[in-house]
């Protein structure tokens, strides 16, 4: 089977990133003949465009092409120069697009329709943000009902990850071709966790921590509110591993201005593996205060790392912490509910052994081995079921 995986950013930071390298590789391993088409741009953010990129990952081939800035300001529509012929060119069996509201998506599709080459999309959907304006809502829609009504139409499975994405994306794209596949876990990776000191990281020895971009939608302001709030006494540093995509710099500002700037590191992406695993087993808990998660993928890692969850309630995020049973979960926007939550990681002790475990069991499901094993499934299915024809779902994230 040759496959093509079409991507904005590839060998970079992010969950969609990770998730396509993840496939990409395993799909290899399995005998596919797997390529991937990606874009210069390493941080959409900054718009920070690389060259000297590797020409494979992992030993499968990848293509890059010059980015476009995007078509609508502030809207996700960059398109990448010479897609369009490279994928005619290779003529793939399948081409498997990620994300949504991105013009690659558009251009993979059309490629797709134009030479019946069978479409697959993962989605990754993400709804407005809350600061977005009634305006920038609106428009946010109208590209949701054009891809609904363009490339989403073309595909023959479109991928989501949770019930609740499902049900979201099934608002304006064809519900019936949608199938729930869950992201997954190197459990191998996490298997060892004496082989995996920390390197070059001067780590306190109790903290709390939360991995992902520094990023303005990811609720990082109120975890520093909720690190103020808590007495001196009960306070533990606060780390934030991950790139920062225009955040830190305000965020610094209010640690000063709350008086708990000392409390408050910055460790930036951390590329290292092990350090990586390092740090997240080393801390007292992992804490996402995000606006909104699609999945959440770090959850699964800290599952895997045995450390505890406290998340706000929102997106994916209490279907994976089925409801608080693997984590403790919190409203968005409140500051002081994040800092209880904080202190009753060390305070019941039960509780929270309670829910690690229950990680520990739930993410022994999900090595990445199977979500690849159910990615080639329905890839059989859409190559033996031709254009048009209805599909059931493959399988649901287990509980």
């Amino acid at each position: 089977m040759k496959v093509a995986h079409v991507t904005l950013r590839f060998d970079a930071p992010g969950g969609v990133e990770t998730n396509v390298r993840e496939l990409a590789r395993r799909q290899r391993d399995a005998g596919d003949d797997v390529e991937v088409f990606a874009s210069d741009l390493y941080d959409e953010a900054s718009w920070d465009r690389r060259t000297g990129f590797a020409p494979s990952v992992d030993g499968v081939p990848v293509h890059r092409f010059a980015v476009r800035r995007r078509l609508l300001p502030r809207f996700n529509l960059p398109m990448m120069v010479g897609l369009i012929d490279a994928l005619a060119d290779r003529r793939p069996d399948l081409i498997h697009a990620h994300s949504h509201r991105y013009g690659h998506v558009l251009q993979a599709a059309a490629v797709a329709d134009h030479l019946r080459i069978p479409f697959v999309v993962s989605t990754s959907y993400h709804p407005a943000d809350r600061r977005e304006t009634a305006r920038d809502r609106a428009i946010l829609r109208c590209v949701d009902v054009g891809f609904g009504l363009t490339a989403y139409r073309t595909a023959r499975a479109i991928v989501v990850q949770s019930e609740l994405e499902r049900r979201l994306v099934a608002e304006f794209a064809p519900a019936d071709r949608i199938r729930i596949v869950p992201p997954g876990v190197d459990l191998d990776e996490w298997s060892h966790p004496d082989a995996d000191p920390p390197r070059a990281v001067d780590l306190p020895d109790r903290f709390v921590l939360y991995v992902g971009r520094i990023a303005s939608n990811k609720g990082l302001a109120n975890l520093v509110e909720a690190i103020a709030g808590l007495p001196p006494t009960a306070r533990l540093p606060l780390l934030l591993m991950g790139a920062d995509w225009g955040e830190e710099a305000n965020l610094r500002d209010l640690a000063r201005r709350r008086g708990v700037e000392p409390w408050v590191r910055f460790l930036g992406h951390v590329p290292d593996r092990a350090t990586y695993r390092a740090v997240l087993r080393r801390a007292e808990a992992m804490v996402l205060p995000s606006e909104w998660e699609a999945y959440g993928f770090v959850l699964l890692e800290a599952m895997a790392a045995d450390t505890p969850i406290v998340a706000t309630a929102v997106g994916a995020v209490p279907e994976v912490l089925n409801g608080g049973e693997r984590g403790r979960l919190v409203p968005y926007g409140d500051p002081a509910a994040l800092a209880a939550a904080l202190r009753s990681v060390t305070e019941d002790r039960p509780g929270t052994e309670r829910r690690v475990a229950a990680g520990r069991a739930h993410v022994r499901q999900l090595d990445w081995s199977e979500s690849a094993r159910r990615f080639r499934e329905l890839y059989r299915e859409v190559l033996a079921g031709g254009r048009g024809r209805r599909a059931s779902r493959v399988s649901s994230s287990p509980t």
